[in-house]
């Protein structure tokens, strides 16, 4: 594929707008400048889910063009919380939370982004380097840039108003911090959500008033969730992109068949007749299982390989199509002779948390040899190779330690 055809696939799929326009940035990617491109992700979590692989793909695609591709990781901003796409207050986090949530993002977005073992290797930046020594006068000659009418017009903003929700100064803040992470960095373009449009379109404004240069503003469309609602991990509805591939794939086959084009697009990278052709079939209401399973296989291939995409296909089928318990369920070894159900998920890692083992309990998602459990409260005997289902995808064998 030569220059030509690669910027014509970068711009046709997986692309929602390019500021100022897409025209010129195509002009700049046709030419021999090599561009400095940056996505900011802030450290609010340890898990990267296939909604925010959305935008790192993109970017894979620019790297192999041979432009300088930075991760840069919001340790500083995450302590503070992004307020956009919230309609409340996000909860800040400790230093301590970000720093060991951004150890793990580098492990993840490996999957993706070339580090090492590259002539053009990926580089990696945390923003507390420079915004934890912004100092006051510097803060307040940066916001003399912007007026308040510009941050306060944001629809968010304007929700909480009218519902008399509280906006806190941070969080009005906030997208001049953005904004001075691209200036920091001198970058040329930018790439985000379509949630992240006004930050970067503030960055954008900063870096033409102070550095006199153009900066491009690259947005990608929001992943749906696997049910509809907005990709988030307070819904359950992500797939995080380290999952195994037997719980890859059944999350996938979870997914709502009106969405299955959209994954299709923007979480896999299938040819373009392809897509037409799902699109067609799921608009006539035809062959959505078997292109459920076909989207399935095509994302666990893409972070797993196609080795493990077809064992975990065939592990589907058997599992969950035809409902046999697997001979390679993950077996554990507990001490005690009887535990509360809540215990046993969580001793058993089945969960995380003892509030999550709750909810799967009431919402009927245990069996215990065959036997659906849906009081929170019951205690569960523990004899020789007891077999526990939890949600559709997890099995394990369970016997008492000798």
């Amino acid at each position: 594929m030569d220059k030509k055809e690669r910027v014509e696939q970068f711009l046709k799929r997986g692309i929602a707008e390019i500021y100022p326009s897409k025209e010129l940035f195509k002009k700049v990617l046709l030419s021999n400048k090599k561009l400095s491109i940056y996505i900011g992700v802030d450290a609010t979590g340890p898990e990267i889910h296939i909604g925010h692989a959305v935008g790192l793909w993109k970017l894979r695609e620019l790297q192999e063009m041979g432009h300088q591709i930075i991760l840069l990781i919001g340790d500083f901003t995450g302590m503070i919380g992004d307020p956009s796409g919230r309609d409340t207050t996000r909860k800040p986090l400790t230093k301590e939370q970000t720093r060991e949530n951004a150890k793990k993002y580098k492990e993840q977005v490996s999957k993706i982004l070339a580090f090492k073992n590259t002539k053009n290797p990926a580089k990696i930046v945390y923003n507390s380097k420079w915004l934890s020594k912004v100092s006051l006068s510097e803060l307040l000659k940066l916001a003399s840039n912007f007026t308040f009418q510009q941050f306060i017009e944001r629809d968010m903003f304007q929700k909480r108003i009218k519902e008399g929700k509280p906006i806190f100064l941070h969080e009005l803040l906030y997208p001049l911090m953005q904004a001075y992470d691209g200036f920091s960095l001198k970058v040329d373009a930018e790439l985000g959500g379509t949630d992240q449009t006004f930050n970067m379109l503030i960055g954008r404004e900063l870096i033409n008033k102070l550095l006199k240069k153009e900066k491009f503003v690259i947005t990608v469309p929001l992943l749906t969730g696997l049910d509809g609602r907005k990709m988030s991990k307070s819904y359950f509805n992500t797939i995080p992109i380290r999952d195994l591939p037997n719980d890859m794939f059944a999350k996938v086959m979870s997914v709502k068949d009106s969405l299955i084009p959209e994954y299709f697009e923007l979480a896999t990278n299938v040819e373009e007749n392809l897509i037409s052709e799902v699109k067609a079939d799921i608009s006539n209401g035809k062959n959505q299982f078997e292109w459920k399973k076909r989207l399935a296989f095509e994302v666990v291939k893409r972070y797993h390989g196609e080795k493990s995409a077809k064992k975990a296909e065939i592990w589907f089928v058997n599992t969950i199509q035809n409902k046999q318990f697997p001979s390679d369920a993950k077996r554990v070894y507990i001490s005690k002779k009887s535990l509360n159900i809540i215990d046993l998920l969580t001793s058993i890692g089945a969960v995380s948390t003892k509030s999550e083992a709750k909810r799967i309990v009431t919402q009927g998602g245990v069996d215990i040899n065959g036997n659906q459990v849906k009081d929170k409260n019951e205690i569960i005997k523990i004899g020789k190779d007891i077999k526990v289902k939890v949600g559709k995808h997890k099995f394990y064998i369970i016997s008492v330690k000798k």
